[in-house]
């Protein structure tokens, strides 16, 4: 019987945002320098022959897909929920030629990890599972998606 290992990936991006409707500052556009760990497990390759002999998954395999899915598209990009009034600003901001960004949630690191296990899962080889993920937004405030909770 092979042992399950999980593996992290770390990224850090850059985005933009506003809570509409929120009663605090947030409500404002404003930024965060996120940090996403990315939790795969999975059993070690186990055939000799094969390159990534003793791997779970290359680490350089799950930066692809990583960097494809999620960091490729939210770095630099400011991020609405496009059910609210801010579809205003963002046609405005977009005119202007920023990268906006259009979302069916509230962007809060709730709702953005579980859009992001939306997006990872399906890009994974099939022995391998999401384990979690965990977005931090500030030094002292992050979301977690575990794949146990969410069965």
């Amino acid at each position: 019987m092979g042992n399950n290992i999980r593996i992290t990936k770390q990224f850090s991006f850059e985005t933009g945002h506003a809570l509409y409707g929120y009663d605090g500052k947030c409500k404002n556009v404003h930024g965060h320098s996120y940090r996403l760990d990315v939790t795969v497990i999975g059993r070690p390759i186990t055939d000799k022959s094969n390159v990534k002999y003793g791997m779970v998954i290359d680490f350089g395999d799950l930066k692809k897909i990583v960097e494809e899915e999620i960091v490729d598209v939210f770095d630099h990009a400011t991020v609405f929920n496009k059910n609210t009034p801010h579809i205003e600003l963002a046609k405005e901001l977009e005119d202007r030629g920023h990268n906006v960004l259009l979302v069916d949630y509230q962007p809060t690191s709730e709702m953005m990890v579980i859009d992001f296990s939306k997006k990872i899962r399906p890009r994974l080889p099939k022995n391998i599972k999401l384990h979690s993920l965990k977005l931090q937004e500030t030094a002292t405030s992050f979301a977690e998606w575990f794949a146990y909770d969410n069965n």
